[in-house]
């Protein structure tokens, strides 16, 4: 695949009113151990699952004497949070999940590790640390008016600071936009972006206290499917465009948005047995092309129908439409089921195999 998404932890500093995850927030005592315990359990059996080798073949380079008809590029992987840098979960599951993925594929070609941080626990000291661990970037995604502390004018003097510091360590201020696929440069880079009016999240996704709090300006128009993020292209894993976002559980979805039910959880399964397992399906199809109002055809929704499924009313008591709002519905009524079918199907055969 050309990108992994990966939430390594819940365990946040921040209860952000836009953010798409409720379950993104601080944690206390026990309950923090129990979060911390949990990411520390599931993460080296995630990274197991993960393709063996981490490549994709660009399809904006063709290349008749490569293999395969196009340029080979090295994936990245996109490891976030929550927040990764609190005390206990820098330590504990951060730093020893860059070291096995970077060990897992230091022989098959490498792999992009990009940390992604609201950037205000960043510290000098930190900043070597993840370069000692070979990252390829730091991106600071705070930069925004629903970060408390970071409105407006207010995080120009810690994006100056963190400036300084990133280039300081040898870092180069990373020019390409975040939604765009353009990460070709050589690294160690830096980013900036944040939940802005001109950045492609910036209508906030219909999801958690986003929802909960009535922040999402979406209209039906408004296809985050269909963009970088979204479910677009999940299913073509061999090639550009690519990406899929996992859970600290292990569960894995076609976009960072995600659906209402899983893919797969990578606690069991390989990735690659999960996404191979869904090609062709009529559902799935529809979403990796960008067109979730069709993915329901197959099954007696027709675009109509999930156009009518997308309305539903805020907790402001206003009327919305979003294609999110059908995906969740037809998840829900559905494909869960489906999921869960092919799941056991994927599961029985590789019981088969290791009996065989």
């Amino acid at each position: 695949m050309e990108s992994i998404y990966y939430v390594l932890s819940w365990a946040c500093h921040r209860r952000c009113k836009h953010c798409y995850e409720e379950k993104f927030r601080p944690y206390v005592r026990d309950e923090l151990k129990a979060v911390v315990g949990a990411a520390q359990e599931n993460f080296p059996r995630i990274i197991a699952n993960l393709p063996e080798r981490l490549t994709y073949l660009d399809l904006e380079q063709p290349d008749d004497n490569a293999p395969g008809g196009y340029v080979e590029r090295n994936s990245r992987i996109i490891v976030s949070g929550g927040e990764v840098l609190i005390d206990p979960v820098r330590e504990t599951i951060l730093y020893p999940a860059l070291e096995m993925i970077r060990d897992k594929y230091n022989t098959q070609g490498g792999v992009r590790l990009v940390v992604q941080t609201t950037g205000d626990l960043l510290t000098e000291k930190i900043i070597d640390e993840l370069l000692e661990r070979g990252i390829y970037m730091i991106s600071v995604a705070g930069m925004d008016d629903f970060h408390v502390g970071m409105e407006g004018e207010k995080r120009v003097p810690l994006q100056e600071q963190l400036t300084q510091w990133f280039k300081a360590a040898g870092m180069r201020d990373f020019v390409h936009e975040p939604s765009k696929r353009a990460w070709e440069d050589d690294g160690p880079a830096f980013s900036f972006f944040g939940a802005t009016e001109d950045a492609w999240i910036g209508k906030i996704w219909p999801r958690g206290r986003a929802w909960k709090n009535g922040l999402s300006k979406a209209t039906i128009s408004d296809n985050f499917c269909n963009v970088w993020s979204g479910g677009l292209n999940f299913l073509n894993r061999r090639y550009s465009g690519s990406e899929v976002s996992i859970d600290p559980n292990g569960d894995v979805f076609p976009c960072c948005l995600k659906t209402k039910a899983p893919l797969g959880n990578l606690t069991e399964e390989p990735l690659e047995d999960i996404i191979d397992s869904l090609v062709g399906h009529p559902a799935f199809e529809a979403i990796s092309m960008g067109h979730p109002e069709r993915m329901g055809i197959a099954h007696g929704w027709d675009v109509e129908t999930f156009l009518k499924k997308s309305e539903t009313i805020t907790v402001k008591g206003e009327p919305y439409r979003n294609l999110c709002i059908g995906c969740d519905r037809f998840h829900t009524e559905v494909l869960a089921g489906v999921l869960e079918t092919a799941r056991h199907q994927r599961l029985s055969a590789r019981s088969q195999d290791a009996a065989d």
